[in-house]
Parts: structure tokens; sequence; C-alpha cells
């Protein structure tokens, strides 16, 4: 998983890096293997992975609604409640060995499921495992199918998973602000194509990464409402065949009682049977995220790069002190994780929109590759937020001598001139300092454009900086002309 090394010794020593690694990484989670039940159950941190615990909530709302319609034994719908309560305290955790990848529409884990909480109800009712009072199917599993319980936990599932993103968005947009109103008075070289452009400070750039996080957070948010629109009460493909009457207002009266949340069944269920294209909107969104923080991963990384030959505008956090050759070598290894895990967030992406697409009919039965590469994104991304920020975004300094620098002997300066005189005397002005290795305010004093208290208060960076300012200031300029 993220910055993940498994053998300790392996670290480079004695480096911020490998604080790093053993504090964040190298916990038991990152030793299971992915895919098991276990890997997810840890890693969820309620000891149980979010599908699993979402299929016990539906089957205790089903067992409830069930008993309330007269159609399940209130002993028995109380014990499987009961079971179901005790699954997502964590007490069942080691009962659920399946691989992540399984074919029939994930028939086997419902059954998994289905099959440990019958055996604990049964042991609750009679003292013992089996089929004597509880039966998966009879009872467990009264009035669904697998069809509508999994693709119902998956939407469940994910809920939680955003709220993570969102949390992390959040504080990075919080520390980004921040940074922004650090950085508010650095003046620095603007860059388009990577060429030298207009002036901005650096607090502007980052007041645009704080803006893009806040605005991907609110993207989540808007796709949160989706989680909770279900299509239980449907059975095998949308008619409900097999279910009592009233058995779903009551199911969703009991499922919205239990997560505190407006749960409701699709507007159409065969609609909600036939197409999975929430799960692509969902992945659709983390994959924007993930290439987002990519994007600003790879700026910092550039803009901290040198020490001496680079931009160096700034300095990151260094993680990795050093490098296996050459000494005073900082790699910029947070940022580039990050750059890492987008590829990975891409392609699975790729892979959900395959499995949306490859839908036939009646029903979706990609559910393997829905759950294993849409929560692996899920999870990756709400990871790197938290160690993109803390152990990089948190830690950036500006380094104010060379962004005065390179402003100051910028060519872009120019612009001004352009503004002023028109663009040919801009021309002349830009290769008169390239020609002969001077500042723009210096040409334009040289070839007699501005006095040189002119072009110190025209040729001002940071009045560049502010449109309106640099506009009366030109306006001015001309009047007095």
């Amino acid at each position: 998983m993220v910055l993940c090394c498994h053998d300790n010794t392996s670290c480079v020593p004695s480096t911020r890096e490998h604080e790093v690694f053993t504090r964040v990484a190298c916990d038991d989670v990152r030793h299971l293997p992915y895919g098991s039940a276990r890997f997810d159950a840890v890693r969820n941190g309620r000891g149980t992975p979010g599908i699993f615990r979402a299929l016990f909530q539906i089957k205790k709302a089903c067992a409830l609604a069930n008993a309330d319609i007269g159609a399940l034994d209130a002993n028995v719908a109380q014990a499987v409640a009961q079971a179901a309560d005790r699954a997502l305290e964590g007490a069942f955790d080691t009962e659920f060995p399946l691989d992540i990848w399984q074919g029939g529409g994930y028939t086997i884990l419902n059954m998994n499921v289905n099959e440990v909480l019958g055996n604990a109800a049964n042991e609750i009712l009679t003292g013992r495992k089996g089929q004597e009072r509880v039966h998966p199917n009879t009872h467990v599993n009264m009035g669904q199918s697998t069809n509508d319980t999994i693709p119902s936990a998956t939407h469940l599932a994910i809920a939680p998973e955003l709220d993570r993103i969102v949390d992390g968005l959040d504080a990075l947009a919080a520390v980004f602000a921040a940074k922004a109103e650090e950085f508010k008075n650095i003046v620095k070289v603007g860059r388009t194509c990577w060429q030298d452009a207009l002036p901005l400070t650096l607090g502007q750039e980052f007041s645009g990464y704080a803006a893009l996080m806040r605005r991907l957070a609110g993207k989540c948010r808007a796709l949160r409402p989706g989680c909770f629109e279900l299509v239980m009460g449907g059975s095998a493909v949308g008619t409900g065949l097999g279910t009592s009457p009233g058995y779903m207002d009551a199911f969703y009266r009991h499922i919205s009682e239990m997560l505190g949340e407006d749960v409701r069944p699709a507007e159409n269920l065969f609609d909600g049977f036939q197409n999975a294209d929430f799960l692509v909107s969902v992945s659709g969104v983390v994959r924007e995220i993930a290439t987002s923080l990519s994007k600003v991963a790879k700026d910092l990384r550039l803009m901290s790069s040198g020490p001496r030959s680079g931009f160096m505008e700034i300095q990151l956090p260094a993680c990795a002190p050093g490098s296996s050759i050459m000494p005073g070598k900082i790699n910029p290894t947070v940022p580039e994780m990050v750059v890492q895990i987008a590829h990975q967030v891409v392609g699975n992406d790729v892979a959900v929109t395959l499995a949306y697409e490859e839908g036939e009919l009646d029903l979706n039965v990609w559910d393997a590759t829905f759950y294993k590469c849409l929560f692996e994104n899920l999870g990756l991304v709400a990871e790197e937020l938290v160690i993109f920020r803390r152990d990089c975004a948190e830690g950036i300094t500006a380094n104010r001598g060379r962004c005065a620098h390179e402003i100051e002997t910028s060519i872009a300066l120019s612009t001004v001139v352009a503004a002023t005189f028109g663009y040919p005397a801009g021309v002349e002005v830009a290769h008169y300092a390239e020609e002969h290795g001077v500042t723009v305010k210096e040409a334009v004093h040289a070839l007699g454009l501005m006095t040189p208290e002119e072009a110190e208060h025209m040729i001002d960076p940071a009045l560049m900086t502010n449109p309106a300012r640099m506009a009366e200031a030109i306006r001015a300029f001309r009047n007095a002309r």
C-alpha cells in the first residue's frame, strides 16, 4: 500500500522517511494480502470490511422488517439482529475467508454472511450452531436475493469512505489556505509552457490549490446521497418476488433508523438492477481527486527542484535526506508517491468503467471488479490525503531570496512595456535585456523609455500581481506623458 516497506531493515536508516514508513505503513495491515477479508477488516478500522459491515446492517434491518409484518418469527428475527450486532462488533472477523475475486454476482459472499449469522442466531436460540431454528436461506435471507443485497451493501459501504476523503480534502484545503496567507507577499515568476510568464505571488498559487481541494470535497458531498439509494426489495430482477406485503416500507424504515440517514429505494428498481452508473460516477470523482493531487504534487516537485540548478522556490520536508550515492540530495518522496497512486487509481477506474459497460440485461454481475477496484481507490486516496498533508504540505517553506531574484531578472516583466507603449516596444525591450544581460528595468532606461524612478515604479513585480493597481499605474503614466 502507501509508502510500504515490509522489511524495516530495508528503509534508509536514520531518516525522516524511515519514521514515516514505520509510523504509517509498516503495520500489520500492510503485511496482509490485499483482497483478504481480514485485510479489509483492519483497513476499514471497524473490525469488518465495508461491504460486510453493510451486509450485517442490511440483514438486521431485513429481519426486523420481516418480523414487523409477521413474515418472520419475532424470536428468530431478534436472534438474527443480535447476531448481526455481534458481527458488527467484530466477533466473526475470521469467518469470512473468501477471496475478493468471485463469479456469480457475489452469491458466495452473500451466503457466507447468511451462514455465519444463521449459525450465530441458531446458537443464541438453541445453544449450538446449525440450522435447527434458523436457516441461512429461509430466515436470514428472507425476502432477499444476492442481486439486491450486494449492490445495496456496496452503496452503503461507499458512504464512510467518501466521508474519509472529504475530511482529508477539507484538511488539505485548510493547510493550502494557510500557506496562501503565509506566502501572500512573496512575488515569483509565473510559468506557462515551462517558460517565464507574468509575476504572481506564491500565495496566489497556493490559493488555487486550496480552492481545488474545496471544489473536490464539494463533488464528493454531492455524490453522498446516492450511497443511500438502494435496490433492496427488488429481490432477483427488480420485481420483488419472494417479499411479503409491507416489507419494503419496513426495511427502509429500519435501515434509516439504524444508520441515521435517509435511506430510500431507487426510483426505478429495474434501472437499479441493470445499471451501475452510480459506481462509475464515484470512481470518476475519485480518479479526479487522485489526478488533481498528482498535478499539485508535480507542481510542488518542480517548484522544489534544485537545490541550486532547479527552481528551488520552495522547500519540502526532507522525508528521505540523502540518496544511496549522492550526499545532500533530497528526493521528493511524498509527491512522487502521490503521482504513483494516481497511476493505480486511473487503471482501476478503467476497470470499473469496463465492468459497468459489460453489464448485460437485468443484472450487472461484475461486483468483484467494482468492489476490488473502487474500494482500493477509495482507500488509497483517503490514506494519501493524510500523508500528503501531514508529511509534505504542512512543512512547505518558501525560498524568498530565490523567488525575489528570479522575478527581478525575468524578461517577462517586459509585458508592462508592451501594455504601456505597445507590443513592438515590449519586444524591443525584451530583446535588449536578453542580448545585453540586463534587467528589464535597466533596459527601459537604456532605451530612453523611462527614467530610473519611473522604471522602479512601473516595472514592479508586486504591482503586476494586482491587475487593478497595475492598470491605474499605466493610466497615470500615460497621462503624465
